[in-house]
């Protein structure tokens, strides 16, 4: 979960180094570094916590080349300290390295290395890695630049794990090598200067051509070119990709925080979803070429993912499954793969990951391959390893999400897989043309009925400013209501630390209900009108008891309910039940956020959380 920044050209390097780290910053880290190749010579400064602790080192003053390397760590092996920061150092200082990941057998190899007489200073499993290229390197006889190369291609043929390593060298001056196996690693085309970042938004505004690295691609940089080899170190031609997204959208706009940014983003993100494949009023999927004989053959479809984006799939199940008659089981990746999952010929894996590095929904990706499914990714980063890795991918339109807490995402993924489920069912001719327009309607809704919720904010700082004391929050609904209480109880806990948790409103009988006394914070929501009488009926039990009730509904469902029962009610605007979780999520999203400000917390980098989770 760290992040990686590289340069080369003609430019003092650290400060760029160190704007690309500062753009990183939402992954999560706990400490920084940069290595900048100085005359014949490499140097590095470091230091614990926050990238701005840089600027202020003499090592960081006294940097002034214009080929770099930097990093921030997120612990993995070893405490946060300066000596386990990245860069590191093989003992003889010739080589410097970053990298993202795990190195699973670093002990085996540590004792290799130690007894060849290398001695280790560090408590890090990266450590090995420039040691082991030194190895190697010194086995080498040649002087040329595949020297080195070879050195770094057979020291990656001994790690386990997930690397993404930035690599310099004080026997190659004028260059840096690059590999990735698992761990995202991007690179920028320049003119007469070249970037690496593990994350677009790092350098996007110095370019907007990027080469997207495969598994064990080696990479060559020099200021005015950029050399690419396959595992076999042969040279070979790779195209790359035009990223359209604004440089601006990475930064806050004016905004106080990247979080608040981005859910007021929403109706953009939506609408430039809907807009991507909306033609004609028919939903165009062609590049899946899924045939109704296909989608016929499915016993299952499974969607699998992490956090918020397994909510998603848990708010498209139900529309799924009413839509296209296939059953739908929604897991997550962390689970899926150890539990000998029921997945072949006749199974759809469906994957979401906001980021599309996510390392467990990589792995059950893998998985799910092996037993011959076909795999489709939902993803908002074009090119990533997922997206990659997948038969078959789709993009939501969200742009950048840089706050840890997402938000545009999740809304982004339930309207793409909404107009995925009205593309599958119209090919199963399971829905009829009404249907279609009555859905497609809604979705071309959405935007507006979000932004009428924007008009109202106050009303959800005023409600934070009587919940941030407290330690326990619960939220209740049925139905998608459910899934939007799971979604709105991990927003509230992930950044304001509040202990919160959702239930299921039938099940509060079942022994939930024992946890709640008087004073404590209830949050219900009730837009489903099927479901109406149920959820406030269960409500009503908890005011009973002491809870202070708030309850989320809809237009329709707020005229069934007798407002003077509960201490605050929002109302948000009415859409269909299978677009419901889009639009009440939002003033749950708000609340979170007011939360947190009324704390005085960190809204965009909650402690211990990282955006992109690309470890195990």
């Amino acid at each position: 979960m760290c992040g990686i920044v590289g340069y080369i050209g003609s430019q003092k390097a650290s400060p760029i180094l160190l704007a690309g780290l500062s753009k990183l910053e939402y992954r999560g880290y706990d400490s920084a570094g940069i290595a900048t190749m100085e005359k014949d010579s490499i140097k590095i400064a470091k230091d614990k916590g926050r990238v701005e602790n840089l600027y202020n080192l003499k090592e960081t003053k006294e940097l002034e080349g214009t080929i770099g390397i930097a990093h921030t760590r997120w612990a993995t092996h070893g405490i946060p300290s300066k000596i386990n920061a990245h860069p590191h150092f093989d003992m003889t200082e010739s080589f410097a390295v970053v990298h993202n990941g795990i190195i699973e057998n670093y002990i085996e190899l540590k004792r290799f290395l130690e007894e060849k007489g290398i001695k280790f200073i560090s408590d890090t499993d990266t450590e090995v890695v420039p040691n082991l290229i030194n190895y190697f390197y010194t086995q080498e006889t040649d002087n040329s630049d595949l020297r080195i190369l070879r050195a770094v291609k057979k020291t990656c043929e001994k790690l386990i794990g997930s690397f993404s390593l930035e690599i310099l060298s004080k026997y190659m001056p004028n260059n840096m090598i690059v590999v990735r196996k698992d761990s995202p690693l991007v690179i920028g085309k320049g003119h007469g200067e070249n970037y690496v970042a593990s994350d677009i938004p790092a350098i996007l505004s110095y370019t907007k051509d990027f080469y997207l690295l495969n598994n064990f691609e080696y990479v060559l940089l020099s200021r005015d070119n950029i050399k690419f080899y396959d595992n076999n170190l042969n040279e070979f031609n790779k195209e790359s990709t035009v990223i359209t997204w604004d440089a601006m959208a990475a930064d806050k706009g004016g905004y106080e925080d990247y979080m608040i940014k981005e859910i007021m983003e929403q109706p953009t993100a939506v609408r430039e979803t809907i807009g991507s494949r909306i033609e004609n009023g028919k939903c165009n999927f062609s590049e899946l070429n899924f045939s109704k004989e296909y989608l016929n053959s499915l016993h299952l479809i499974y969607i699998i993912a992490c956090g918020t984006a397994m909510h998603a799939g848990l708010a498209i199940k139900n529309t799924l499954e009413k839509l296209c008659k296939i059953p739908v089981i929604v897991d997550i990746a962390s689970e899926f793969r150890y539990r000998n999952p029921i997945v072949n010929e006749k199974t759809l894996c469906i994957f979401v990951s906001q980021s599309g590095e996510t390392a467990d929904t990589l792995a059950a990706l893998k998985l799910s391959k092996e037993h011959n499914a076909k795999t489709l990714a939902v993803t908002n980063v074009i090119g990533s390893s997922i997206s990659r890795e997948a038969d078959y991918a789709i993009y939501t339109h969200a742009g950048p999400e840089i706050a840890v807490a997402s938000t545009k995402a999740y809304t982004s993924q339930i309207t793409l897989l909404t107009l995925l489920t009205i593309y599958f069912a119209e090919i199963l001719e399971t829905i009829t043309p009404e249907e279609v327009k009555n859905i497609l309607n809604g979705l071309l809704e959405l935007p507006s009925k979000i932004e009428a919720i924007f008009k109202n904010t106050d009303q959800f700082s005023n409600l934070a400013k009587n919940i941030f004391k407290e330690k326990d929050v619960f939220y209740i609904g049925r139905g998608v209501d459910y899934v939007t209480s799971m979604e709105a109880s991990l927003k509230l806990k992930e950044i304001s630390y509040i202990h919160s948790e959702s239930y299921a409103a039938g099940e509060l009988k079942h022994g939930t209900i024992a946890l709640i006394e008087k004073g404590i914070n209830v949050i219900g929501i009730v837009t489903e009108p099927d479901l109406v009488k149920k959820t406030v009926s269960n409500i009503e039990e908890l005011t009973t008891r002491g809870a202070i009730t708030t309850v989320v509904a809809n237009e329709s469902t707020v005229k069934e309910i007798d407002k003077t029962i509960f201490d605050n009610v929002i109302v948000v605007p009415e859409t269909i039940s299978y677009l419901s979780p889009i639009v009440s999520i939002i003033p749950l999203q708000l609340l979170a956020y007011y939360v947190s400000k009324e704390k005085g917390l960190d809204v965009d980098k909650p402690r211990n959380l990282a955006k992109s989770v690309t470890v195990e």
